[in-house]
């Protein structure tokens, strides 16, 4: 599934081919996504798309009456293609655009969402989302006040988006290692000191992979047809088993709230 560093990638690839453009057409191939394209998304025909930001793992495709809200769900992907381009299997979605291009949206397992959003209003998706991870306002005083006395595990506490969104299931194993900190931990246990490590390691961790190209995942791509480079960089996540990179213990591999958690039972504590 991408997570947040693949669909900032995605944002910063489509940014300059759609950023200024006059929307000329919505070709909508199919509609039945997680939730039905509203036939409200028309309304971006005739718009310039002024913007292109990110909420959590949400694209807006942001005009001066409104904007689309884009999912890539667990399998979607947002290309740049010349006019005319041959439609391909799981292709749904084209946007049209003044210049000559189109922006595609492909998904196989159509998991994924457009939805639609008068300007000035707020979409129920969007709302009751904790900080970026990425800004100011996640920092080691916040998450130590949000883990005061709980009993969930700290995995399970970065991961919940009430909390801090866009820490998917990748990120959060690789911030726990370079924090040394037990995913299965109750979040109120962890000391203050390494709460604010973690807000630090998530910061890093999820930067170095918005640099490096989001992670290569099977169902992802980025905007240019290239797929991602920090896969080469993990340190545990899919490697159950194998040597911890810091110790050379075997890495422990189990079930976290039904995601792939693994972790270093001598390392982290």
């Amino acid at each position: 599934m991408p997570e947040l560093p693949e669909v900032e990638v995605t944002r910063m690839g489509i940014t300059p081919h759609v950023v200024g453009q006059v929307v000329t057409e919505i070709i909508i191939r199919n509609s039945r996504l997680r939730w039905p394209i509203p036939d409200a998304i028309k309304n971006i025909e005739g718009q310039v798309i002024r913007k292109v930001t990110r909420r959590a793992k949400y694209l807006l495709l942001e005009t001066d009456i409104g904007y689309a809200i884009v999912h890539l769900g667990m399998s979607g992907n947002l290309r740049i293609l010349p006019a005319g381009s041959a439609v391909e299997k799981h292709d749904h979605v084209d946007v049209v655009l003044a210049s000559g291009e189109i922006l595609r949206y492909n998904d196989p397992r159509r998991f994924g969402a457009w939805l639609w959003q008068l300007a000035g209003e707020s979409h129920a998706v969007l709302e009751k989302m904790g900080p970026e991870p990425l800004s100011d306002d996640f920092n080691g005083d916040y998450l130590v006040a949000k883990a005061k006395g709980k009993r969930k595990a700290i995995k399970l506490l970065i991961m919940d988006n009430h909390i801090v969104v866009g820490v998917g299931n990748i990120y959060a194993n690789e911030s726990l290692f370079a924090a040394r900190i037990d995913p299965q931990c109750p979040a109120g246990k962890v000391s203050i000191v390494q709460l604010q490590l973690l807000v630090s390691e998530i910061k890093i961790v999820l930067q170095k992979a918005i640099t490096q190209g989001g992670t290569t995942l099977k169902d992802f791509k980025n905007a240019d047809g290239k797929p991602g480079y920090f896969a080469q960089e993990l340190q545990v996540y899919g490697k159950g088993g194998q040597p911890c990179p810091r110790c050379g213990e075997p890495l422990t591999d189990i079930k976290l709230g039904q995601r792939a958690t693994v972790f270093c039972g001598k390392c982290q504590c």
